[in-house]
């Protein structure tokens, strides 16, 4: 299930910085993971060669590191359970992952902006109220209701 917690959180566990956090607790594992994989492809339109080696079509040949935030905390998210990450360094283009993720994991995010979930159905839980929303109009419904942004 995907936990989102809206706004500022002072959880010891939180990460603000994922990018800086994934160069410096990555594992190679991690970036030859089926899903990394198609999320590198699909975020960052890159090709996963190695664990240190993917093929950007703008900056050509790049290591892991010059990964786009984004990805990064994707990346975080589906393989460091641990800790809360902020997933405001993700795009929009990066929600249908976090929803991909959620499907199989519990994990817990924090956003501060309005992230397009899309219109189709989902299920998040807005951790600032427990509440259960089940598509865009019910979670944006929460998120202004409660003045979590």
């Amino acid at each position: 299930m995907l936990n989102i917690i809206y706004g500022e959180i002072e959880e010891q566990n939180y990460i603000f910085d994922p990018d800086t956090f994934f160069n410096n607790t990555y594992e190679d594992e991690w970036i030859t993971d089926k899903l990394s994989i198609k999320m590198i492809k699909d975020v960052d339109k890159s090709e996963v060669i190695g664990p240190h080696l993917i093929e950007s079509p703008v900056l050509g040949p790049i290591s892991q590191k010059e990964l786009s935030g984004g990805v990064k905390t994707l990346i975080l998210i589906n393989n460091d359970l641990n800790h809360i990450f902020n997933a405001s360094a993700c795009g929009d283009n990066c929600a249908k992952w976090l929803l991909e993720i959620g499907k199989v994991k519990d994990v817990t995010i924090r956003l501060g902006y309005f992230m397009d979930f899309g219109d189709g159905d989902f299920e998040i839980i807005v951790k600032n109220t427990g509440k259960l929303v089940r598509n865009r109009s019910e979670l944006d419904a929460e998120i202004i209701d409660n003045n979590l942004i």
